[in-house]
């Protein structure tokens, strides 16, 4: 890895931690270039401004978030247990620490530029990259009764996100005191009395 390379990494990392502690808002060039062992110039080479800097640290997250798997539809498998192990990398990914600063910094700094959520929204992670089309094949093959691809791949989303993700990043809940193992079965059993084929 090139110098150039590594301090850039440097500063990411610095900044993250730092929009995590104080928000976007609240941290400073000068705090991020003492954080990451640069000179302020350096940073500046960089990225240009804080904004620049904050969406430079989605464009990684989402970069890495798209190297989990997607997992296929089998027809020689039972439809509950291939949904089950798509909403446990789901809530594998939603509870993860990483994910969940990422998710703090943003929602902090969406207060102060609303803009910012439509960009979030354009953007899909998780297993939103691939759902539909697992949902669409299920159809095909008559596993599945699904009138709405999209709508059904949001409901079966959400709720893991209403019931697990939520409540951790507002600090209502913890991993700990969640029983994620009876969420996802009680998510399943009403996504399938919804849409499973008699």
């Amino acid at each position: 890895m090139k110098l150039s390379d590594k301090k850039r990494l440097n500063i990411l990392d610095a900044a993250e931690q730092l929009f995590f502690e104080y928000g976007v808002e609240h941290a400073t060039m000068d705090q991020i270039a003492k954080a990451a062992q640069a000179s302020k110039r350096t940073v500046y080479n960089h990225f240009s401004t804080k904004e620049e800097l904050f969406q430079a640290i989605l464009t990684r997250m989402f970069a890495q978030l798209d190297d989990a798997q997607e997992l296929q539809f089998n027809d020689n498998q039972p439809i509950k247990s291939q949904l089950r192990e798509i909403a446990q990398q789901e809530v594998e990914l939603l509870t993860s620490e990483r994910f969940l600063r990422i998710a703090k910094i943003t929602f902090m700094q969406m207060l102060q530029q609303p803009s910012l959520a439509k960009s979030i929204a354009n953007n899909e992670f998780g297993c939103m990259r691939y759902l539909g089309t697992f949902l669409q094949q299920a159809n095909a093959a008559q596993r599945l009764q699904i009138e709405d691809i999209d709508f059904a791949a949001k409901q079966f989303v959400y709720a893991l996100k209403g019931f697990i993700f939520y409540p951790i990043l507002y600090g209502f809940e913890t991993h700990s005191s969640l029983n994620i193992t009876d969420i996802i079965e009680r998510n399943l059993a009403t996504f399938l009395a919804q849409y499973q084929s008699n």
